[in-house]
């Protein structure tokens, strides 16, 4: 799950900054109206502000009538409603797991009404970036968080944003917004409940802050936490995270028997809160990214090809997709060249673009000026089953890892979204 960073400059004041009307997310001044046109040969932006994971949390605590939220994913009304982020379940990984899933499976068949059934992830789809909006409800060129590590322009450095953070980055000074736990603590019991280590962790700190945090270690723990939680009277809104698919993912892909397990763990988990949450209380699931598995001889080492590395200061991002930032951004005959460096290497296996394509195409949605610089000069998004590092700065057990996410396919980008209402026993309600 999370962790942290910092850098300061041109950071709006929290609290007094312009809200679009269609997703309460802060622009910069000036920020130009409607999408931008997308850089050539570039999929579709993530859909900020009309189906994302950045309108999950804002469109439930709207549901629950509260101020200064819009629903944009049409949730029915609800006095208790529980977010289940299910870390890298993949919309059509649910789809080929269905024989896993006998619950979850009931819920899809009984239909959800105008409520979407999947969402796009944020780009990066990382979990740091994405977990990030869901919890801010901005994209990521607002809340700052670009990668699962990136270039602090401050230190000149590479910081993690996951769960590694660097002592000289603060989290609430990089992602300064208020999130959306925090705006809605005034109004209703604000509850998570996750893990213990992410309680006061950096990530937390940056994107997920606001309201009771109760940790939890075992999945059937964290349930009777929730159903506590929950049971007291007045509006609820519950952050009910789940981390184990997405390990066992990592370690031994997506495909492997020990994700189907999980996978059927977190069909229990959903049972049990359906049984044991009070009756009517709505609950979601939804994920912050997909998955895909990645052969070990598709796993390379682009820091052995000297032109894929020529002119570059500083690499950082994740496997599928690689932030490049250069010694002298400005020039653009080494930014032209490292292009086609890329291009020739990996053809139409990768995307190739620049920060300003990037930005062009609405990829992080509109960038605020002191998260610009935090974003490669060049990126490198894989299209197919590729994992690149630049294993000068990762350790070796890096390119152990299996199941990965971080790029622009549907596999890494689509998540589900899950709507049903809680069975519950009536004599709960509040």
């Amino acid at each position: 799950m999370p962790d942290e960073r910092r850098t300061t400059s041109n950071v709006p004041p929290a609290g007094n900054v312009p809200r679009t009307p269609a997703s309460g997310a802060p622009v910069p001044a000036g920020a130009p109206a409607g999408r931008p046109a997308k850089a050539p040969d570039l999929p579709p932006a993530p859909a900020y502000g009309r189906r994302s994971v950045a309108d999950v949390l804002t469109s439930a605590a709207a549901s629950l009538g509260l101020d200064g939220f819009t629903n944009t994913l049409g949730l029915p009304a609800a006095s208790r409603v529980c977010v289940v982020v299910a870390d890298g379940l993949g919309r059509n990984l649910l789809k080929q797991k269905s024989a896993h899933t006998p619950f979850l499976r009931s819920v899809i068949q009984a239909g959800q009404g105008a409520v979407p059934v999947w969402l796009d992830s944020a780009f990066p789809s990382t979990t740091a970036a994405a977990l990030a909006s869901f919890g801010t409800g901005l994209p990521p060129g607002q809340h700052g968080l670009v990668g699962y590590d990136v270039l602090d322009p401050e230190q000149d450095k590479v910081v993690n944003l996951l769960g590694n953070w660097d002592p000289g980055v603060d989290p609430v000074a990089w992602q300064p917004f208020p999130t959306v736990l925090e705006r809605a603590a005034g109004q209703a019991a604000v509850t998570t409940v996750s893990l213990p280590q992410f309680g006061d962790s950096p990530m937390t700190r940056a994107a997920l802050r606001g309201g009771t945090f109760i940790p939890a270690t075992t999945s059937h723990a964290r349930t009777a936490a929730a159903a506590e939680a929950l049971a007291a009277p007045g509006p609820g809104l519950m952050y009910f995270y789940v981390n184990e698919l997405d390990k066992a993912g990592h370690r031994h892909g997506c495909q492997s028997q020990e994700w189907e397990h999980q996978l059927e763990e977190l069909d229990a988990v959903m049972k049990r809160l359906n049984s044991s949450l009070p009756a009517g209380t709505s609950i979601l699931l939804t994920a912050d990214h997909g998955m895909l598995d990645v052969p070990e001889q598709q796993r390379i080492d682009f820091s052995a090809d000297p032109q894929l590395v020529e002119g570059v200061r500083h690499t950082a991002g994740e496997p599928r997709m690689v932030h490049l930032y250069l010694d002298d951004a400005s020039d653009a005959g080494a930014r032209e060249r490292l292009l086609a460096a890329w291009r020739g290497r990996f053809g139409t296996r990768i995307w190739a673009f620049t920060r300003e394509d990037a930005i062009a195409a609405g990829l992080f949605g509109p960038v605020r000026p002191a998260v610009e610089r935090r974003i490669g000069d060049v990126m490198i998004a894989a299209r197919d089953e590729l994992a690149l590092y630049d294993t000068r700065r990762v350790r070796p057990t890096a390119m152990e890892v299996v199941g990965q996410h971080g790029s622009l396919t549907r596999a890494e980008r689509e998540v589900p979204l899950l709507y049903f209402t809680a069975d519950g026993r009536s004599a709960r309600r509040g």
